[in-house]
C-alpha cells in the first residue's frame, strides 16, 4: 500500500536544564503548547503524521554543562521507559493521531545506577514502539553509557546485528530510524541505518560552533544523500542553564532543518534562539521509487563490503569501556580516552605529527 504524502514538524523548544526529575515539567508545559501550534499551523498544508522533538527538550544539558557525577544524574534525573514524561507525550500523540520520536536521558531496567541517552518514538496510541541507544556520545563532556561501552554485555542480551545497535521500526508512515546528534557526525551510524531499511532518521540536537560552522548541514545532507533517507533534525531553540534562569543562551545557533532522500533542504528556520517549529513534506513513495529505480544514485545497492570491511578489521575505540564501572568525568575522560585515542593513531602512523 503506497504512503500518501505528509507533513512531518520538528519542534524547536526552549529548554531548561533540569537538576531533579520532577523539574522537567518545567520544559514539557511549554512543549506541549509547541507541540499543538506545530500540529495545527503546518496541518494547513498537508496533514501531519509526524513530529520530531529534539535532544534535550525534556531534560536539558545538565549533564554535559556541568560535568555532574553519572551515579548522581542515574538516581535523581534520568527516568524511566514508559514512565510519566513518556505517558503524557503519548497522550499528545493520541490526541493530534500522530507518531512521535523524541529522547531522553533514561535508566535500563536491569543495570543499576546507570543512565543512557535514549531516543524513542511513539505511536499515535501512544505507546513506545521503537527504543534505540545512543551510540556516540558527545564525548568530550556527555557521560551516558552506551552499548559499545558494555558491549560483551549488550551483545549477550540483545545479540550482534543490526536491530540490536540500530533498530529501525516499520510504520504506516514509513520506517523509522535515529541517529542522535553527534551519531550523525560518523557515516557509519546512518549507513547501519540504512541498511537495516531506514526511511526517515531523527538526527536533533547540534550545538554552536557545528551549526554555525556549517557542519551540521553538511552532514545532514551528506547522510541523507549517500542512503537515499530523510533526515529530521530540528534544533533547540533558547536555552536556560536552570528552570529559575532569568537570561537565555543561543546554545544551538539555529539551523534547524529537513532533509529529503535526494540531500535537499526541503524545511529550515535559519535563526536560533526564538521557540518556533520546522516543518516539510515527505514523500515516502518517492524515496521508495528512487531506491528500486536508479541506476546510479541508489548507493547501497553497489557497496562492495568485502573490501569496506579491511578498513575495521584493527579496532580503534576501546569496547567496554565501563563494563565494570561508571563513566569518566570530563578532565578523566580527557586523559583516559581522547589522549590515548589520539596517541593510537599517531603510533599507527594515521596521523603524523605537526
Amino acid at each position: 500500500m503506497s504512503i500518501a504524502p505528509y507533513t512531518a514538524v520538528g519542534l524547536i523548544p526552549n529548554v531548561r536544564g533540569v537538576h531533579a526529575r520532577d523539574e522537567i515539567a518545567a520544559n514539557l508545559d511549554p512543549l506541549e503548547d509547541l507541540f499543538a501550534f506545530g500540529c495545527q499551523m503546518s496541518g494547513l498544508d498537508m496533514p501531519v503524521r509526524l513530529v520530531a522533538i529534539p535532544e534535550g527538550a525534556l531534560q536539558g544539558f545538565s549533564d554535559e554543562a556541568e560535568d555532574l557525577d553519572h551515579l548522581e544524574y542515574a538516581r535523581t534525573i534520568a527516568i524511566d521507559l514508559p514512565g510519566p514524561e513518556t505517558d503524557r507525550i503519548g497522550a499528545w500523540a493520541r490526541r493530534f493521531g500522530v507518531y512521535v520520536i523524541a529522547q531522553a536521558k533514561a535508566r535500563h531496567p536491569e543495570i543499576p545506577d546507570r543512565f543512557f541517552n535514549v531516543g524513542f518514538v511513539i505511536d499515535p496510541e501512544g505507546e513506545i514502539i521503537l527504543r534505540h541507544y545512543k551510540l556516540t556520545p558527545l564525548y568530550p563532556v556527555e557521560h551516558s553509557l552506551t552499548p559499545h561501552d558494555i558491549f560483551d554485555w549488550w551483545v549477550e542480551r540483545y545479540g550482534r546485528s543490526l536491530d540490536a545497535f540500530w533498530p529501525v521500526v516499520d510504520t504506516q508512515i514509513g520506517r523509522i530510524g535515529i541517529m542522535m546528534a553527534n551519531e550523525a557526525s560518523y557515516p557509519e551510524n546512518a549507513r547501519a541505518l540504512a541498511l537495516n531499511g531506514c526511511e526517515i532518521a531523527y538526527r536533533t540536537a547540534f550545538p554552536h560552533p557545528g551549526t554555525t560552522s556549517g557542519m551540521g548541514e553538511i552532514q545532514n545532507r551528506a547522510r541523507a544523500l549517500d542512503n537515499n533517507m530523510y533526515v529530521l533534525a530540528p534544533n533547540c531553540a533558547a536555552y536556560y542553564p536552570t528552570i529559575d534562569a532569568a537570561l537565555p543562551i543561543d546554545a544551538f545557533g539555529g539551523r534547524s532543518m529537513m532533509v529529503d532522500h535526494r540531500g535537499t533542504i526541503v524545511g529550515q528556520v535559519p535563526h536560533g534562539g526564538v521557540a518556533t517549529v520546522v516543518s516539510a513534506i515527505v514523500d515516502i513513495a518517492s524515496l521508495r521509487h528512487q531506491r528500486l529505480t536508479s541506476p546510479w544514485t541508489n548507493w547501497a545497492k553497489d557497496l562492495r563490503t568485502e573490501l569496506y570491511q579491511i578498513v575495521y578489521e584493527q579496532p580503534i575505540y576501546p569496547k567496554n569501556l565501563y563494563a565494570d564501572r561508571a563513566p569518566f568525568n570530563h578532565h578523566d575522560y580527557a586523559e583516559q580516552v581522547t589522549r590515548r585515542q589520539i596517541e593510537l593513531m599517531r603510533s599507527r602512523g594515521i596521523w603524523k605529527d605537526v
